[in-house]
């Protein structure tokens, strides 16, 4: 069986929303996933990716094809979704990266784990320190596994764009884990010579 394009999909649920349950069922674990590692939390994740769902839902009439993926206009709504929920309830961005470090630090040795722990802390602190956007540059990024120019697409920007922010989103977490390692080398330093 011939599965439908996202396109006549988007037709016919303009038409009966029933068949938005074609794209909810296509695209709920990428959105979920995406609102995850924005939030660090299942139940936060869960109620983001419903809130985003209605909203396509609801707008679905108006929806125009611009080119870009449908699930580039998901994204986008998800990150609209998550930026509202952060002010909202006026938290901290905590972002859960798990995969992007064992991924960065991966080893295979039981004597790095310790050392591994550590380092997964460390990268975690430091894309915590970054903005918002640069976050979700590493999450479509190492997360969600796609190329520039899909992440382009959801994030609104060239393709270029996207390699210039890549390249200072980890100029700068090099910079960071550079400065909290010499931070940590100069406290074991001390406490050794003391």
């Amino acid at each position: 069986m011939h599965e439908e394009s996202d396109w006549a999909l988007i037709a016919r649920a303009k038409q009966d929303p029933e068949a938005f349950g074609l794209l909810y069922e296509r695209y709920v674990g990428c959105i979920y996933n995406y609102t995850y590692y924005r939030t660090g939390n299942h139940q936060d994740a869960e109620d983001l990716t419903a809130r985003t769902f209605y909203r396509a839902l609801r707008r679905i009439s108006h929806y125009v094809d611009r080119g870009a993926p449908f699930s580039a206009y998901l994204y986008r709504i998800a990150h609209n979704v998550v930026a509202n929920w952060y002010r909202d309830n006026s938290r901290r961005q905590i972002i859960s990266l798990d995969e992007l470090v064992t991924w960065v630090f991966r080893r295979e040795e039981p004597a790095s784990l310790a050392e591994e722990h550590e380092n997964q802390d460390l990268l975690l602190q430091a894309v915590r320190q970054l903005p918002p956007e640069r976050q979700q540059l590493l999450i479509l990024k190492f997360v969600e596994q796609m190329r520039n120019a899909e992440i382009a697409e959801v994030m609104g920007r060239t393709e270029g764009a996207i390699k210039s922010l890549y390249h200072r989103t980890l100029e700068a977490l090099r910079q960071e884990l550079t400065h909290v390692e010499y931070g940590r080398e100069e406290i074991t330093g001390r406490t050794n010579h003391d």
